[in-house]
């Protein structure tokens, strides 16, 4: 892995913008370069210290899954090489950490697909025996697995806001009918070629959001990074059955590690209200929240 990276400096090419992640430069006008940084964000803030290797994970595990999926939705991979567009200095920055992407009109709908019912899906669920609109069978418990997988989507918030889960019949006002059922089929055929796989290797694919775009012929693009830790609920399978019948969250492969130290933490005596500045992250929280990461990705890829 090389040195942790907050945040590239690219001068060579435009900025476009800064995710929570992801730095992503326009390459011309018809391609952008992705770098994924070793940021974290957590509760939409993101902390000052890097997880070193996070970025290389993030960016091996998206190109692992592209290549896997391609059979069921082309992706936006150009197939070049993201270090031939930047200058010989750049090269460290970019290495190992980056995709060169072709430029998308991007479909404004987080497209998350549910197998297990968890997080804010499960804090909707005990209010309404639903999730964005879709009735589930009564007596459904924490990390429940769903009868079937189900397109809950979102509206794409702005950053350091909350993305809102919508209806699919909102996502038909946004997009019109047939590319809404377009993008919500796709999504739950990569979902259960996704869960199937990783089950072959120890690992329960919760719920995972895809995003999409449109090429200029108009065709449905999967976009952006896919089924990383940052993007997808990773659960051990080893850890699943005892976590559910205690009713508690199943062990995941993700910033559950750091999501729990702040949640703990006390600055002057009082929690932390979760906006920023974030409190400083430990030596020992980082390292082991870098390890998840790696331990994910090496139990998928071998």
């Amino acid at each position: 892995m090389s040195a942790a990276l907050h945040t590239s400096n690219l001068t060579s090419l435009p900025l476009l913008a800064r995710g929570k992640v992801r730095d992503n430069y326009a390459v011309g006008t018809d391609r952008i370069l992705m770098v994924a940084s070793d940021r974290l964000s957590a509760f939409d803030v993101i902390m000052g210290q890097p997880i070193p290797g996070k970025g290389e994970i993030l960016t091996q595990m998206a190109l692992f899954w592209f290549a896997r999926l391609g059979h069921l939705c082309p992706n936006h991979l150009t197939g070049d090489a993201p270090e031939s567009v930047v200058t010989p200095a750049e090269v460290p920055q970019v290495q190992g950490r980056s995709m060169l992407v072709k430029r998308l009109k991007p479909i404004p709908v987080e497209a998350v697909v549910r197998g297990y019912l968890a997080g804010s899906g499960w804090k909707e669920y005990q209010e309404t025996r639903a999730v964005c609109g879709v009735p589930l069978p009564e007596g459904l418990r924490n990390a429940s697995k769903l009868p079937a997988p189900i397109f809950t989507p979102a509206a794409k918030a702005a950053v350091g806001e909350h993305d809102e889960n919508i209806s699919f019949e909102q996502v038909v006002a946004v997009v019109g009918g047939e590319l809404a059922a377009k993008i919500r089929d796709t999504s739950i055929a990569i979902y259960r070629a996704a869960a199937d796989f990783a089950l072959t290797k120890g690992l329960i694919i919760a719920d995972t959001k895809f995003e999409f775009g449109l090429d200029e012929q108009g065709t449905l693009v999967l976009m952006d990074e896919v089924l990383t830790p940052d993007s997808s609920r990773y659960w051990p399978v080893e850890g699943y059955e005892a976590a559910f019948a205690a009713g508690a969250n199943p062990p995941s492969y993700d910033k559950q590690f750091v999501r729990d130290w702040l949640e703990q933490v006390r600055i002057d005596g009082k929690p932390w209200d979760k906006t920023p500045p974030a409190p400083h992250l430990p030596k020992d929280v980082i390292t082991k929240t870098a390890a998840k990461y790696r331990e994910a990705l090496e139990r998928l890829t071998g």
